[in-house]
């Protein structure tokens, strides 16, 4: 089949940001429908995905060709052989495309919600849904709720930043509906930076990692009667949420964007206690006595990350803030910020690194200029924009759960 007028649009975390060196590109080709918004039903996405396996095949520069077409959104994967990069291609996913751009505007808000945890995830094989763990998605939102959750909270509940279920939303005249979602946002989230009563969480990275790494160590037992819900900022009852019902996942995190979507569905039982007991058990180590500085690279990064991190300049700046930068110690004492000098001298080889760990009230440029084309980085700001939901101070109390 020959498609004409179709366009490749990048999603997930080249999109938001949050990406690693060894992470995967997903990719989305988008069928031209004029000036609307078009998904194709799951039998026409199959078919088409078929179209573009043949083709990749006889192509010969890409290999490890593998049609996952029974996905919740179907996807095919493969890897360049000479670029040795893994992609992810699925059609007309204008759905994964803005929930990127929202993780993306989240990010903006706080530097520290990119820089906690994924490559530890990977260390530790839990962030794999095709075995049965967490996948990168789910991952962010449990991030996203540690950091609504902590004290002070640091992020808002995401019903503050967008207030509906942004599924509904994508219809008609796709600029249109961009648009509108894009200004909510933009909206709300300067509303947020603006409050003056807000406290300031000033913790380093390696505290708040430490104290994710506490709050979920109990999650395979929680689970079992409560979900996460980023939307509302809180744990919630799965028996008293009835889009929640029948309970037939091992864990629920709500996905704030296409409620009540579970993004956790992939993770089995077993694996569940696995994810608790690697929560449980990096803690305790973090927090022992007598730990080398080779323990705590083992227990936080991958073995070739470990590499890379030991052939990279080391770098000591005493005037520099504990958690940003890492310093070559003999031993860890029993403090909170050492995990994070780890993690930061791998992050710090990422040329476009945030610096800022301390929420500022820089406002988000206004959305009217703000259209995410090839890569949310593009901006250009503009006059501000007027409330779209009412111009009251929003004032909201996170609930933490320590």
């Amino acid at each position: 089949m020959v498609q004409t007028g179709a366009t490749v649009e990048p999603y997930g975390s080249f999109v938001s940001n949050l990406f690693t060196r060894w992470g995967d590109l997903d990719i989305s080709i988008e069928i031209a429908n004029g000036s609307y918004i078009s998904i194709p039903g799951k039998k026409q996405k199959q078919s088409l995905l078929r179209d573009v396996q043949r083709a990749l095949s006889r192509n010969g520069r890409c290999h490890k060709l593998l049609l996952v077409a029974n996905a919740r959104v179907p996807v095919l994967k493969f890897q360049s052989k000479w670029l040795n990069l893994s992609c992810d291609v699925s059609i007309n996913n204008l759905i994964g495309q803005m929930k990127s751009k929202m993780l993306f505007w989240i990010n903006e808000i706080d530097g520290r919600f990119r820089d906690m945890v994924k490559e530890w995830a990977k260390a530790h094989d839990i962030n794999d849904s095709t075995s049965g763990t967490l996948n990168s998605y789910s991952l962010s939102f449990l991030i996203i709720f540690h950091l609504q959750t902590c004290v002070p909270a640091i992020l808002p509940p995401l019903k503050e930043i967008y207030p509906g279920n942004m599924i509904h939303d994508l219809t008609g005249v796709r600029a249109v509906a961009e648009k509108h979602i894009e200004e909510v946002c933009a909206v709300n989230i300067n509303r947020f930076r603006a409050q003056r009563s807000r406290v300031i969480n000033r913790s380093s990275v390696s505290q708040l990692f430490l104290s994710f790494l506490a709050k979920y160590s109990d999650i395979s037992l929680r689970a079992s009667e409560q979900g996460i819900s980023p939307h509302s900022g809180r744990w919630e009852d799965i028996e008293g949420n009835m889009t929640w019902m029948p309970r037939t996942y091992a864990l629920f995190v709500e996905d704030p964007f296409e409620q009540p979507v579970n993004t956790a569905r992939s993770v089995s039982r077993s694996k569940l206690t696995k994810i608790s007991e690697t929560f449980r058990r990096t803690h305790n180590m973090l927090i022992s006595a007598n730990q080398t500085q080779t323990s705590i690279i083992a227990t936080l990064v991958r073995e070739e990350v470990s590499r890379s991190m030991a052939r990279a300049p080391q770098v000591s700046n005493p005037n520099v803030p504990v958690g940003d930068s890492f310093r070559t110690r003999p031993q860890v004492n029993r403090v909170a910020h050492s995990p994070a000098q780890v993690q930061h001298q791998f992050l710090n080889t990422r040329t476009d690194r945030h610096p800022n760990y301390v929420t500022t009230n820089r406002p988000l440029p206004a959305a009217h200029d703000t259209r995410i084309n090839r890569h949310p980085n593009n901006v250009t700001p503009s006059r501000p924009l007027q409330a779209v939901h009412g111009q009251g101070q929003h004032i909201w109390r996170p609930r933490s759960d320590s």
